[in-house]
């Protein structure tokens, strides 16, 4: 008896729940403008609410890759309170941000189909030449394939890629905030895209 008893009480906590997930993914709105996600992602990531598909980005960024060369003389020291003109990310556009590093390095837009089978994304700003796999010597011409080893955002990593352009301004690394979201150490904007406060 016991054992037809457990049985039931599975098969109604199995029920309840597979109801619960449809009625929250129900709710889930990948697509959304707020800027935020839903479910348990929500407070860990941002939405990229500008040309790259709707994709998630981490709120902490982590730290550079390795063997970047931190800028001798950046126009933006580490510390420097600027305003960012960049609408990589919806928020981003006029957002007051702290430099959390600057580096000397080539700076790509890409294009790539993510490796989660989302939404091809068009002229991605930015990669650093440290973020691509077995890149070879900087700059990498435009048209150039190259495979991503960046995190910056959902299906990133691994993607095959296309070069759009490139450039050689300083490599900066930023906190801001956006929709009431901290973000740290976001990758990249680059010097065009700061100005001073």
């Amino acid at each position: 008896m016991r054992s037809r008893h457990s049985r039931r009480s599975f098969g109604r906590l199995a029920a309840v729940a597979f109801a619960g997930a449809i009625v929250l993914a129900g709710c889930t709105d990948s697509g959304s403008d707020n800027g935020q996600t839903s479910g348990a992602s929500a407070g860990s990531e941002a939405s990229d609410g500008g040309g790259d598909g709707g994709m998630e980005h981490p709120m902490d960024g982590g730290p550079a890759p390795e063997g970047m060369v931190p800028a001798e003389d950046p126009e933006f020291p580490v510390g420097t309170e600027v305003t960012l003109t960049a609408d990589h990310m919806e928020g981003m556009e006029g957002a007051t941000a702290t430099i959390s590093g600057a580096f000397d390095t080539t700076t790509y837009s890409v294009s790539f189909t993510p490796t989660d089978g989302g939404e091809p994304v068009t002229d991605h700003k930015w990669v650093v030449h440290e973020e691509l796999e077995n890149p070879g010597e900087a700059p990498l011409a435009e048209g150039t394939e190259v495979v991503i080893t960046a995190d910056h955002m959902t299906g990133m990593e691994g993607a095959e890629a296309t070069i759009d352009s490139s450039t050689q301004e300083t490599a900066y690394m930023v906190d801001y905030e956006a929709d009431g979201m901290m973000m740290t150490n976001h990758k990249w904007v680059v010097e065009s895209e700061i100005e001073p406060t």
